[in-house]
């Protein structure tokens, strides 16, 4: 068969390229205090889009940094316990999508929230100097800054944080909540489920933001990537901080969480992605040391991968 990357046997044994910051775990630490000690303010507006069997709402809350983000939330009508919660990730400068295929959900009697990544598609906020859209460059924003002004270490807290409060809902049950997505909304998944161990199944696919040095060396640095090509030839057109700069994204790469996370996981892989190179996905999968399910697709680029959805429906709805 073609091979777009190492082949699978060599895929299962990869342990990435990318450095892992020494101060880490004591990073995300730290991370995670600034986001207990912010005060969420939520809110739940009901949303004009109705249907007879489900309540749905637009969900806010202020993140770190002090940005109102935003969700879409769905709960079922009529449930008297406590149910399940799957917690839902957009794809990269994307957002939330529409109300109605979300609704699957609802029928099988779970909430389901849906968030707009900060400064996105959709309506949540980059405070970031200005409010509104910043649609792009995100995994280089605060390259030039201290560690803890990375805005993707923001946007991971925002995974944990909705998490935290849908945990916190009469209607969820907390022990039964799951995070999945595609892309960007797969690394989120499993950035969600490394923050919060709570999370019971995650179901990432095709996850990006890991292993970015693998991605370099690949010379994929373009499509979803291309921002990190573009931070070079700007900023450091010689390489002469190029360890300094993969070692300071060693602090929002995925791989290096992918061991905290206590889920149990399904993950979609193609073997022909050339967007999410196979490797860089493996470099977070063979980290992981709670069960894992692996579905590969060995002619599939980063597309859509037929039955996929029906996987993480089947594999969610046990929760």
């Amino acid at each position: 068969m073609p091979l777009l990357d190492m082949p699978l046997a060599k895929l299962k044994e990869y342990e990435g390229r990318n450095p892992r910051p020494d101060d880490h775990a004591e990073y995300w630490e730290a991370a995670l205090e600034e986001m207990r000690q912010t005060d969420p303010q939520v809110e739940l507006v009901p949303a004009e889009f109705t249907v007879p069997y489900a309540e749905c709402f637009d969900l806010y809350f202020t993140g770190v940094r002090g940005a109102r983000i935003h969700a879409k939330y769905i709960r079922p009508k009529g449930t008297a316990e406590p149910h399940p919660a799957v917690l839902h990730f957009h794809g990269y400068t994307g957002h939330s999508g529409d109300w109605h295929d979300k609704l699957q959900y609802a029928a099988l009697g779970f909430s389901f929230a849906a968030m707009d990544v900060r400064g996105q598609g959709g309506r949540s906020e980059d405070t970031g100097g200005i409010k509104g859209t910043t649609h792009h460059g995100h995994f280089i924003r605060g390259l030039d800054d201290k560690p803890d002004n990375l805005l993707f270490r923001h946007i991971f807290l925002d995974t944990a944080q909705l998490a935290n409060i849908v945990m916190g809902f009469d209607e969820v049950d907390a022990d039964r909540v799951a995070s999945t997505g595609w892309s960007q909304g797969g690394a989120l998944a499993i950035a969600c489920a490394a923050l919060e161990p709570r999370i019971k199944k995650a179901a990432p696919v095709y996850p990006f933001l890991s292993d970015y040095k693998r991605v370099w060396e690949m010379d994929l640095a373009k499509d979803a990537y291309a921002e990190l090509r573009t931070y070079f030839r700007h900023f450091d057109p010689q390489h002469k901080r190029e360890d300094d700069i993969f070692t300071k994204l060693g602090y929002i790469d995925i791989q290096h969480l992918a061991s905290r996370i206590q889920a149990e996981v399904l993950i979609g892989v193609g073997l022909m992605d050339n967007i999410c190179p196979p490797s860089t996905q493996f470099a977070a999968i063979n980290k992981m040391t709670a069960p894992v399910q692996l579905e590969i697709y060995p002619d599939f680029a980063h597309e859509q991968l037929p039955g996929m959805h029906d996987k993480i429906f089947q594999f969610l709805k046990t929760l």
